[in-house]
């Protein structure tokens, strides 16, 4: 049996998508037009549980952790009836948004079926970049986790 030759993943790799109905009933729908994309990984709050008796080793104890989620679009739009794509307007709805409303449920896996994926809820923060009059319309997207960041199984394994 021979040994498959290994390749580099791609960055290009995530696909993340937006829940477009309700927690009970989840529509996802893929986020269009991402350009770049920043999977998290949980940031521990490590506290200090040091203690006479660990012979002078610090001890150190995980007690909370969160997550944040950091993509960026290119603004995708339909110039014949004046609207954005679904996705891009829901999250910027939220941006503005206050309590529930104010969050996103969201996923994301490898598009390619690999094992990592990833589903979570947070608050959304919208900046659009702006720019010189040759560069096409971007927002930045920042979703702050609410919550669990929890391990899926890949939705397209």
């Amino acid at each position: 049996m021979s040994t498959p030759t290994e390749q580099t993943a791609l960055a290009r790799r995530w696909r993340a998508q937006l829940n477009m109905g309700t927690s009970e009933a989840p529509e996802w729908v893929t986020m269009m037009g991402v350009t770049d994309f920043k999977p998290p990984a949980p940031d521990p709050n490590i506290e200090d549980s040091s203690d006479y008796e660990s012979g002078g080793w610090n001890g150190n104890t995980k007690t909370a952790q969160g997550w944040e989620l950091t993509f960026t679009i290119n603004r995708k739009t339909n110039d014949q009836v004046k609207v954005y794509h679904p996705t891009h307007e829901k999250l910027r709805a939220a941006a503005y948004a206050w309590g529930s409303a104010s969050m996103a449920h969201m996923r994301w896996f490898d598009r390619e079926g690999f094992p990592e994926a990833y589903e979570g809820k947070g608050i959304v923060k919208w900046e659009p970049s702006g720019g010189e009059h040759t560069v096409l319309e971007q927002v930045e997207i920042t979703v702050t986790g609410d919550g669990v960041l929890a391990l899926i199984d890949n939705p397209i394994a």
